[in-house]
């Protein structure tokens, strides 16, 4: 074999070993969540974060959403909701009904642009218990002002 045909050989190996990579990026389907501990809240959506401040389950909401975010947010908004750029920095929500509105438009039905789904319905998945716990744990770890 001469150089070129081994460097081509090398550079092939290495687009599909890269393809391998993205391939393995895994399942994307947003993982179940354990939510013993805090209150059946219902089918009916509720406006305002359940177990914000003086909740009696507001260290209970932020542990289950702690791992829930980890397991189900972080890949895209980023590890301890820090966002690196590609989507929003949920940190920057304001802990008040208002940024609860955000929050459970972008749960209940995602984010599509140009047919292109950036956020599936978490809402399809996740129980309001769970996602309200998630909103719990961001709030948590935003900047205190």
């Amino acid at each position: 074999m001469n150089n070129k045909n081994v460097l081509r050989a090398l550079l092939a190996a290495g687009v599909f070993g890269m393809a391998g990579l993205v391939l393995a990026h895994g399942d994307v389907t947003p993982q179940k969540v354990e939510t013993t501990g805090l209150p059946d809240l219902g089918d009916e959506w509720l406006d305002e974060n359940p177990f914000r401040g003086d909740s009696e389950y507001h260290d209970r909401a932020v542990e289950i959403g702690a791992s829930a975010y980890n397991q189900n947010c972080a890949r895209c908004h980023g590890l301890e909701a820090i966002s690196g750029g590609i989507a929003p920095d949920l940190r920057m929500l304001e802990p008040t009904i208002d940024g609860d509105d955000w929050f459970k438009e972008r749960v209940i039905n995602g984010a599509v642009r140009d047919g292109a789904v950036y956020m599936p319905r978490m809402a399809d998945y996740l129980s309001q218990e769970a996602l309200w716990a998630i909103r719990t744990y961001i709030e948590s770890v935003a900047p205190q002002e």
